[in-house]
Parts: C-alpha cells; sequence; structure tokens
C-alpha cells in the first residue's frame, strides 16, 4: 500500500515537473514569436519620426497566456483524457460519452441564466468590469448554443442543407426585426453579405483545386476580371447589371481559359508559381494601365444593381424601389437585396457544381487529380479536362466579381491583392477540399472570425487603450489554421460521398482520397 502511494506521488511530482518545464518552453517560444509582432510597435510623434513604441505588458500577457494553457494542457487536460479512453473502454460506452458529460441540461440552464445576468447588469458596470462582464457573456451564449447543436445533432445533421437555407433566409428578417432597419447594415452587410461572397470565391476555387487537383494562387485575377468588367461597361456604355453579370463571367472564363494554355503541361509548385505570377500580372495591367482603368485611384461611381430594372435603389430615380412602396428613405434595402442577391449566386454555384461532379466531366476532375497519368491512360482529355476546369471556376469567380463592384460602388488593385488569394485558398483547404460544407462553415468562421474582430472593443478595457484587436487578425487566422490542420488534417469535413456507386452511396473517410477529396 505504501509503495503504491509512493508511486503515485513520484508520477504526479513527474507529471507536475514535465508540465512546468513544457510550460517553461511554451513561453520562451511564444517571447520569440511575438516580442516583434506585440512588444513592439511602430508609430510616429508629433515630429512625423518613425519611433518605436514599447508595450511590455501587453507582451507579458501573452506569454503567460500561453505558459499557463500549456501547464493546464500538460497537467490536467492530458491526463483527464486518457483517463476517460480508459474508463470508456471498460465501461462500453459511446465515443461521444464525453461530450454527454459536457453538455448537460443542468450546465445548459446555468450559462442562459448566467448570460441574462450578465445582460442585466452589465450596464451598471464601470467599463473595466463590464469588459469582463461582456467576456463572460459571450461564452455563456457560446456553451449555450454549441449545447443546443449537441442536443439537436441528430436533426441537424440529418437537415443540415435544408435548415442552412431557411436560416440564410429568414436571416435578413431577424436581424431587422431585432436591430431595426438601420441598425441592421452592419450585421446583414459585413456578416452577411461579406461572408456569402468569400463562400461564393471559395466554392468556385474548389472546382480547380478541390475537384481537379491543380493548385491555383492567382484566383483573386478572374475576381479583378470581374469587377473591372462591371466597372467600365457600366460606366462607358450604361449597361445594367443584369446584363452585364453573365457577361463579367464569360469575359473571366476567357481569362481562365487563356490562363489553362500555357499551364498545360504543369503540375504541383510549378503550377502554383505560374498562376501566382498570372494574378500578380492582373493587378499591375490594372494598376499601370491609367487610361482605362484609372490607376491606383480605381473607378467611382459604380452603377448599383437594380430589381431587374423594375426598381432603382438610386435615391434620385423615379422608380426608387422606397418611393414605389412608400417606405421611407433607407439604404438597408439595397444591402438587404444585396444579401438574397449574392445567397441566390452562390446557391448557383453549389449546384451546378453538385451537377457537375456528377456528369462525366466531374469524374473527370476527380480522375486527373488523383493521377494524371493514369487519368491519360483511359482516354481522358485532360486538356479540355483542365481548361473547363479553369474556365468555369473562372466564371464563378467573375461572378463574384461583378457583384462586388456592384456592391462597393468603387473598385481598385488594392481590392485584388495576393492576400484575397490566400485567404479563398485557405478557406478551401481548410474546410476540406471537394466539400461544399464544410468550406462554407470555413468561411463562416474565418471571414466572420474577422469581422467579430471589429466589435472586440471592450479588449482595450483589459489590454490597454492602444490595443486593436483587428490588426491581429492575420495572427489569429495563422493560429486557427495550425490548430484546424493539426486537429482536423482534412478539413472540418473529413468524410466525403463518392459521386460513383454500385448499389449504396456510403460517406467514406478523406483518407483514402487524396489530399482528402473524392
Amino acid at each position: 500500500m505504501t509503495n503504491t502511494t509512493s508511486r503515485n506521488e513520484s508520477a504526479a511530482g513527474d507529471l507536475t515537473a514535465r508540465a512546468l518545464r513544457e510550460a517553461l518552453y511554451a513561453g520562451l517560444i511564444s517571447l520569440g514569436l511575438f516580442v516583434l509582432f506585440v512588444g513592439l510597435k511602430s508609430d510616429q510623434n508629433i515630429h512625423n519620426e518613425l519611433i518605436l513604441v514599447q508595450r511590455w505588458g501587453l507582451l507579458a500577457i501573452f506569454v503567460i497566456i500561453a505558459m499557463v494553457g500549456r501547464f493546464v494542457m500538460i497537467a490536467y487536460l492530458q491526463p483527464f483524457l486518457a483517463s476517460q479512453k480508459v474508463v470508456n473502454a471498460a465501461t462500453g460506452m459511446l465515443p461521444d460519452s464525453m461530450a454527454s458529460r459536457f453538455f448537460r441540461l443542468p450546465f445548459f440552464v446555468a450559462a442562459v441564466v448566467i448570460a441574462a445576468a450578465m445582460i442585466a447588469i452589465e450596464s451598471g458596470l464601470p467599463e473595466n468590469l463590464a469588459a469582463y462582464a461582456t467576456i463572460v457573456r459571450g461564452l455563456a451564449i457560446i456553451y449555450s448554443l454549441a449545447c443546443l447543436f449537441y442536443i439537436f445533432r441528430v436533426f441537424i445533421t440529418t437537415h443540415f442543407t435544408v435548415l442552412a437555407v431557411a436560416g440564410l433566409v429568414l436571416y435578413p428578417i431577424v436581424i431587422v426585426a431585432i436591430f431595426g432597419a438601420q441598425g441592421s447594415l452592419k450585421w446583414v452587410d459585413n456578416f452577411g453579405i461579406q461572408i456569402l461572397i468569400y463562400v461564393m470565391l471559395a466554392w468556385g476555387l474548389n472546382i480547380v483545386v478541390g475537384l481537379a487537383g491543380l493548385l491555383d494562387l492567382g484566383y483573386v485575377a478572374f475576381y479583378a476580371v470581374g469587377a473591372y468588367s462591371y466597372a467600365l461597361l457600366s460606366s462607358t456604355f450604361g449597361l445594367s447589371f443584369w446584363v452585364l453579370l453573365p457577361m463579367a463571367g464569360i469575359l473571366a472564363a476567357f481569362w481562365g481559359m487563356i490562363l489553362g494554355f500555357p499551364v498545360l503541361r504543369l503540375r504541383g509548385d510549378y503550377l502554383a508559381i505560374v498562376t501566382l505570377a498570372f494574378g500578380e500580372i492582373i493587378r499591375l495591367v490594372l494598376l499601370n494601365w491609367a487610361e482605362v482603368t484609372n490607376g491606383a485611384s480605381g473607378i467611382s461611381g459604380v452603377a448599383k444593381a437594380s430589381i431587374f430594372g423594375i426598381w432603382s435603389f438610386d435615391v434620385s430615380a423615379p422608380n426608387n424601389f422606397a418611393k414605389a412602396f412608400g417606405l421611407p428613405m433607407s439604404s438597408a434595402y439595397y444591402k438587404i437585396f444585396l444579401f438574397y442577391l449574392i445567397l441566390a449566386l452562390a446557391l448557383l454555384t453549389a449546384f451546378v457544381t453538385i451537377r457537375l461532379r456528377r456528369m462525366p466531366i466531374g469524374r473527370a476532375w476527380e480522375a486527373l487529380r488523383e493521377d494524371e497519368i493514369a487519368c491519360r491512360s483511359l482516354g481522358i482529355n485532360t486538356v479540355t479536362t483542365k481548361l473547363t476546369a479553369f474556365a468555369i471556376g473562372a466564371m464563378f469567380g467573375g461572378f463574384a466579381g461583378s457583384f462586388f463592384a456592384a456592391r462597393q460602388g468603387f473598385v481598385s488593385p488594392e481590392s485584388f491583392v495576393f492576400l484575397e488569394s490566400a485567404v479563398i485558398l485557405a478557406i478551401v483547404v481548410l474546410g476540406g477540399m471537394g466539400s461544399l460544407v464544410g468550406i462554407a462553415i470555413a468561411a463562416a468562421v474565418m471571414v466572420g472570425g474577422t469581422e467579430i474582430l471589429r466589435e472586440l472593443e471592450f479588449l482595450k478595457h483589459i489590454f490597454g487603450a492602444d490595443f486593436t484587436p483587428e490588426l491581429y487578425r492575420m495572427l489569429l487566422f495563422g493560429l486557427a489554421m495550425i490548430i484546424v490542420m493539426v486537429w482536423k488534417p482534412r478539413g472540418f469535413v473529413g468524410s466525403r460521398e463518392p459521386t460513383a456507386f454500385l448499389h449504396e452511396r456510403k460517406a467514406v473517410s478523406g483518407s483514402f482520397t487524396k489530399e482528402g477529396h473524392g
């Protein structure tokens, strides 16, 4: 008995020592990573001179969070998970038994009560305490939503597509009912339209990367072609949005075929380099061909989209939407119309992608992705297969670009830098290449998360008045990618349903297909 107790104490001591050692290593690594990003900030003084502002307190907070997180993981979380595996194996409980212990009805009720209490007392607290109350309220709401999803997970996963489309259709109506017409602008535009634009772009790139297996780092070029096609043709010839929308897609598809011809014999890294160069060429042409594109100043005053030419959203137009229905003047009507428009375009992209996957061309793309040599040996024309992938993917990018121009009313080369291509590709990879649902979830998490950072002003009361949350979006972006790739290497959705099957369609693990698609 004494020997057993001493062994347990020795094991606990060894675990604590290991946790402290790992925490020290994590602190040193985070110190090295964040000292330049967080500890020092470049600024200008009153003499317009470049100076370095030291923020050692904020750096210390980041280091302490890393150390405490690593210590808790090694000392408590990993042993707990290991013991739960032993208990589950001994008791024969289901693999999700740990989640059933975490998401319980009493915990859910407590979270709802805590969220309601924080909402009630938040307005009466000082600013520094109100910031902590906001964090507690946010965590309670997140837990409550996660608990609801777990309780109804079978129903949600079974009817996910119908529920998602219904939720998106009702989203503007609910937001207007909660925040009013003017108060809904931010939520409909930044958290609705912006996310759906990236969903559509990622679904278009998914045809090239996820289905055909062609690594494209210049996809933003087709986005730019669609935007500038709409801006130039509407400004020069006065054509309407509904005429220019298909024209922008056709022009982008044409440029996709132009890109496809030189890269027919390239694959892998070489293909990525050429597509990256193509994207930069398009941006530099837009930047330097000032006689046509107006250079870095861009094109302003781009015409708005109308409801099939029947009702306009221009304030001075006689057929203005608000005037026609006797409504008070508000820009919210145009934003809601744009939301439903981009939703329809995104659903069209998904529908076409699903139909193409089940057609011979879709199976040819998948064969090309898995093995190009075997694809040729089967008699598949790889030239037309690649060109159609580039053209159709570029077409959807052109559609999104023309919508972007109509939404912004202004286009410039700054909107089409390489970072946009990198973000779109990251969404495709994180969501699971070839998975439409996974890509949509990744776009909502990544783009919506970036927009949420702009709303976290209460963090200034915790980290200081100089703390600007949105400046750290790329840092959080990278950390999220690392975490997801470690936790879910095949993306958010790691299973696939085959397009061709003998008797029964069965979802298979992404590990059985190249790069997790199939």
